[in-house]
C-alpha cells in the first residue's frame, strides 16, 4: 500500500541537470522509488556517464543543452519514440551568475532567465501535450529561497527563480483539469559542493545562514530528492500548483 501511493514504480522521469548536485539526488531517490530515469545534461567531461552508472539500470541520459530551445520539440519527440511516454518532468538544469547589478551585464542577467525560465517553458510546452493525450502527468520546477527572501548581487537569479512561482501557478491553474499536476520544490542551502564552495572560506556568510535557519545545520540533496518523489507520487495527488520549501526552517527563523 505504501509503495504504491509513494513510490513511483513504472514511471519514467525526464531531469534536467541531473548528473550531479541536487539533480541527481533526485535522480537517485526516483530511481530508489520505482521510476525509470532519463537524465539530460550538457555532459561536461563523463558526468552523464558516471551519474548513469551509480544510478544503475533504470538510468539512461541524453546529451544537450537546454539554452538551444528551438531544438527541444525535436529532443522530446526523440525520447518519447525510442523511450516511451514521459510521466515526470523536473525542471532542474540552471546557471548562476553574482555580482553588483552595475557589474552586471544585460546578457549576463538574460542568461539566468533564459536557462531558468525560457527553457523549463520550452521543455514543458513540448512534453504537456503527450501528458494531456493520456490525462495524466507530473511538472516538477524547482525555485530558491530567492524566490522569497532578498539576496544581494544575484539579481538574474532571483529575478529567474521568481518567475518560476508564478509560471507554476499559472500552468496549474491551466492545465490540471487535464491531469497533470505542477508543483515547485524551494531549496533551503544544501550541503553541496556549490555551497562549500560559496561558505568555506566566509566564516561570517555560514554563521549567518545556520543563525537564521532552526535546525541550525545545512540541509542534504536527499531531502530533496524525497520531496520530489513525494510531489510526483499518488500521494500527493491533490497537491497542485504549491512551491514546497524545504529548508530547515530558514524561511521562517529568527
Amino acid at each position: 500500500m505504501l509503495q504504491e501511493e509513494f513510490g513511483l514504480n513504472g514511471k519514467r522521469a525526464i531531469i534536467t541537470g541531473g548528473a550531479s548536485g541536487i539533480g541527481f539526488a533526485m535522480a537517485k531517490c526516483m530511481t530508489k522509488a520505482g521510476a525509470e530515469v532519463i537524465l539530460i545534461g550538457r555532459g561536461k567531461g563523463s558526468s552523464l556517464d558516471d551519474a548513469v552508472e551509480k544510478l544503475g539500470e533504470k538510468a539512461s541520459y541524453y546529451k544537450f543543452d537546454i539554452s538551444q530551445m528551438e531544438e527541444i520539440p525535436k529532443l522530446v519527440e526523440k525520447i518519447i519514440k525510442e523511450k516511451g511516454p514521459i510521466d515526470i518532468l523536473v525542471n532542474n538544469a540552471g546557471n548562476h551568475c553574482k555580482k553588483p547589478i552595475e557589474e552586471m551585464s544585460l546578457k549576463e542577467f538574460t542568461d539566468v532567465l533564459d536557462l531558468h525560465v525560457t527553457a523549463s517553458f520550452a521543455l514543458s510546452k513540448a512534453i504537456i501535450p503527450h501528458m494531456k493525450e493520456r490525462k495524466e502527468g507530473n511538472i516538477l520546477f524547482i525555485s530558491s529561497m530567492t524566490g522569497f527572501i532578498g539576496q544581494p548581487y544575484v539579481a538574474g537569479y532571483s529575478a529567474a527563480k521568481s518567475s518560476v512561482l508564478g509560471l507554476v501557478r499559472t500552468l496549474a491553474s491551466e492545465v490540471s483539469s487535464e491531469g497533470i499536476r505542477i508543483n515547485a520544490i524551494a531549496p533551503g542551502w544544501i550541503e553541496t559542493p556549490m555551497l562549500h564552495k560559496a561558505v568555506d572560506n566566509d566564516p561570517p556568510r555560514k554563521a549567518k545562514i545556520l543563525g537564521r535557519t532552526p535546525m541550525n545545520k545545512f540541509g542534504k540533496p536527499e531531502d530533496i530528492g524525497w520531496a520530489a518523489v513525494y510531489l510526483c507520487s499518488n500521494a500527493a495527488s491533490f497537491v497542485n500548483g504549491i512551491s514546497l520549501v524545504v529548508d530547515g526552517g530558514a524561511l521562517i527563523g529568527f
